[in-house]
């Protein structure tokens, strides 16, 4: 990077994802906003404007810099599946992912020192196997699906739930490396 660059997220995924592909950011923000879904607003659009507003919110307060934002939405047709803040939250998400197809969208907005804004959405689909109350109760002992979106992690112990995926893997954990790093090249930025 030939400017200071800002990862706009305190998720340790993302930073971890960055770390991957050689990008270590010089700060993290997290970006506080209102994260509630618009009424009819659709999981692809919902993940795009987070990822938005979350540049912006940082942006504001560091101009000159390279700022990179996303945000990560599961969805089941047009429903949004929340972010897991508790046990019975993984267990409802579980119950209604079994044995279905969905969708992880991940917006990301990147700010360019000059100013530009350059977005992306990724989408991932994803399939359960069929799930039992014994699988949904065990996965949830483990803890893992709080915090996640949609109450999982691909990259823990649900990965032994998924019979299919189709897209970015990086995606479904929470940053679409291949698109941050074609825009970020793109721009002159990254390796």
């Amino acid at each position: 990077m030939t400017h200071s660059f800002i990862l706009a997220s305190s998720s340790p995924r993302r930073l971890a994802l960055l770390a991957d592909i050689g990008i270590v950011p010089d700060k993290i923000i997290a970006a506080d906003i209102n994260e509630t879904p618009r009424k009819g607003e659709v999981p692809r659009k919902l993940a795009s404007r987070l990822a938005l507003e979350k540049l912006q919110a940082v942006s504001a307060k560091q101009p000159g810099a390279t700022i990179l934002a996303a945000d990560t939405v599961v969805g089941v047709g047009r429903r949004i599946l929340p972010k897991a803040e508790n046990d019975a939250d993984v267990r409802h998400c579980l119950r209604l992912l079994s044995g279905r197809r969905h969708h992880v969208f991940t917006g990301v907005a990147i700010q360019m020192p000059n100013g530009k804004i350059l977005q992306r959405l990724c989408d991932s689909t994803v399939i359960f196997r069929q799930l039992s109350a014994q699988d949904i109760e065990t996965y949830i002992a483990g803890g893992e699906g709080i915090g996640k979106a949609g109450g999982y992690a691909i990259q823990g112990q649900a990965g032994a739930l998924i019979r299919y995926i189709s897209g970015s893997y990086s995606n479904i954990v929470g940053l679409p490396l291949f698109e941050v790093s074609q825009l970020l090249r793109s721009h002159g930025e990254g390796g």
